[in-house]
């Protein structure tokens, strides 16, 4: 009986381990999340500055730039979320 508790409680313990991600993986994640908050914190920037801008044609491409900033962002949690993938 003891034999097979043992035995159970190291399969439990094994498929937790598969289950949780690499010291590596959390790092991408971690550093992918930050990168991406950095680039939404500066197209919310721009975004304030073209609110703020009295030229309309330069608010425009301000704005441009914010959007561009915005889908960097997703871009890089996209990526890390593909490197995470591969990593498994």
């Amino acid at each position: 009986m003891k034999t097979v508790m043992g035995f159970l409680a190291a399969a439990g313990l094994w498929s937790a381990a598969a289950c949780s991600p690499s010291p590596e993986a959390r790092s991408v994640e971690a550093n992918a999340d930050m990168l991406a908050d950095n680039l939404e914190t500066q197209a919310d920037n721009l975004e304030m500055l073209a609110d703020n801008s009295a030229n309309a044609v330069a608010a425009a491409m301000i704005q441009n730039a914010a959007d561009v900033l915005d889908k960097s962002a997703s871009n890089v949690r996209v990526a890390a979320g593909e490197k995470i993938d591969n990593m498994r």
